[in-house]
């Protein structure tokens, strides 16, 4: 069943049941009416066994005086008078050869009315049903026996069983074209649906889903489907601008290396036009290696995979690596980077990670801010370990504040090659959200604070981790 189509399933389920229906219907109703026959049948002896036994009280005759009777018509309706020994005392035409009733049904009908169904009665060809049931008539205990032919009882149970018999497959073929129809009409949106996938590239985004108008189960699939088309729809448009932004970046630093390369291998360059054009090669080629970093970084957390060796080191240890590598290049612009912190203890994350968020963050603050960059760390009410920096500069507008943690965006989409690639923000994202946090940017009067959170584990929950991580990565290996 479960490899044959949807339509045909439910064609051969409404089918089966409405067969169970018409077997149970059809032998019920035929239950029903050979019930409400006999019960007419016996309702006749009833009143017919009355009638004869009066009949015997008070007629010396006794039967034979009513041969004639609508009570004894021939064929139809008879009766017997039996003594207290079984013996035939009187009986209607053609039954007079013997009793009606065997000797263990005339010890029965000598205590009480009894009702039995017989065959091969002489003079009646159908079955007859008997009822007999004691009378004191002429001074004697008699019993009197008055029969009915079943012939019409049973001619009519048979043409209602043949009638079932030939409305049953009709009653189930109209049965099973109408589950056909059904199952068709509640799967044809369905089928639009297809087809409508079916056209859906990657060309044409903008394609959707037909939905029906009823708010059934189709519906809703389709309105889910829907969204999720939306959201592939928003990651491919995403990817293929995070591609173009990409090329672009590349473009420049690719073709300055061009530009250089030519210079040096023009005929009569000098020999500290060669340097200069080596060194603007080296730029470029650490250039295009930091971007390169910079997007497997993206392809990496894009994947759900970034990479995270988490170790015990203190907040205060990261800030002060970071504040020391850049420590020479803020002195050359006479500026100060300090470093104010408030969380203490050991902790475990990845502090390479950390390093290079941070390092990002001190970075736009000496490229774009003013002032005195300041390093902080702090807990959060949350339990998160908090890292900010903070310059006084005013160089972002809340409009880029909202936007600026996105790819390739900058403050001034007109700089040049000091600006960056517009990837920096970007990155710390990524890390927060590695170790489990967030990011953010906060303009005051004083300046801007921009930073990011990660949460931190026990030292033996993550030891545990990283140990499983190990064994796991050296069984790859």
């Amino acid at each position: 069943m479960s490899r044959l189509p949807i339509r045909l399933r439910l064609t051969l389920v409404f089918a089966g049941l409405m067969l169970i229906a018409l077997l149970i219907g059809g032998v019920l109703l035929r239950v029903r009416v050979a019930a409400a026959l006999d019960g007419n049948i016996d309702q006749t002896l009833r009143a017919r066994a009355a009638d004869v036994s009066a009949l015997v009280a008070q007629s010396d005759e006794g039967l034979r005086a009513a041969g004639q009777s609508p009570l004894t018509e021939r064929g139809e309706a008879f009766a017997q008078v039996l003594d207290a020994r079984g013996r035939i005392v009187d009986a209607t035409p053609l039954l007079r050869d013997g009793p009606l009733l065997t000797p263990a049904q005339f010890r029965s009908a000598q205590t009480g009315r009894i009702v039995i169904d017989r065959s091969g009665v002489a003079g009646i060809e159908d079955d007859v049903r008997l009822l007999a049931t004691p009378v004191t008539a002429q001074d004697q205990r008699l019993v009197v026996v008055v029969g009915a032919s079943l012939e019409d009882r049973n001619d009519t149970l048979r043409t209602l069983t043949l009638f079932l018999f030939v409305a049953a497959p009709i009653a189930l073929a109209v049965t099973a074209a109408a589950a056909h129809w059904v199952a068709a009409a509640a799967l044809r949106p369905a089928e639009a649906m297809r087809r409508r996938a079916a056209q859906i590239s990657g060309e044409e985004t903008g394609e959707r889903l037909p939905l029906p108008p009823a708010r059934d189960e189709i519906h809703y699939l389709g309105a889910t489907l829907n969204d999720m088309l939306d959201r592939i729809d928003l990651a491919m448009r995403r990817q293929r601008e995070f591609v173009a932004d990409a090329s672009h970046e590349l473009r420049t630093p690719l073709a300055i290396l061009t530009s250089e390369l030519e210079l040096a291998r023009r005929p009569g360059t000098t020999q500290e036009e060669l340097r200069d054009a080596v060194d603007s090669a080296a730029d470029e080629t650490e250039r295009l290696v930091r971007l390169a970093e910079d997007l497997l970084v993206f392809a990496r957390a894009d994947a759900g995979r970034l990479p995270l060796r988490p170790e015990r080191v203190t907040p205060s240890a990261i800030t002060a690596t970071v504040a020391a590598r850049f420590a020479g290049r803020a002195r050359a612009d006479t500026r100060r980077v300090d470093v104010v912190d408030g969380a203490d203890g050991p902790v475990l994350l990845d502090a390479s990670r950390i390093e290079q968020a941070l390092g990002n963050l001190v970075d736009n603050a000496l490229r774009h801010g003013a002032g005195t960059v300041t390093i902080h760390s702090a807990w959060t009410t949350e339990g998160l370990l908090r890292f900010c920096v903070r310059d006084q500069g005013r160089a972002m507008t809340e409009g880029f504040a909202a936007r600026a943690f996105e790819r390739f965006t900058r403050a001034d989409p007109a700089r040049g090659r000091d600006g960056g690639a517009g990837l920096g923000l970007a990155i710390v994202r990524a890390i927060a959200r590695a170790h489990g946090g967030s990011s953010g940017i906060d303009l005051a009067p004083d300046g801007i604070r921009v930073w990011f959170t990660v949460a931190t584990q026990p030292d033996a929950e993550v030891a545990g981790r990283v140990r499983a991580e190990g064994a796991t990565k050296r069984r790859d290996e």
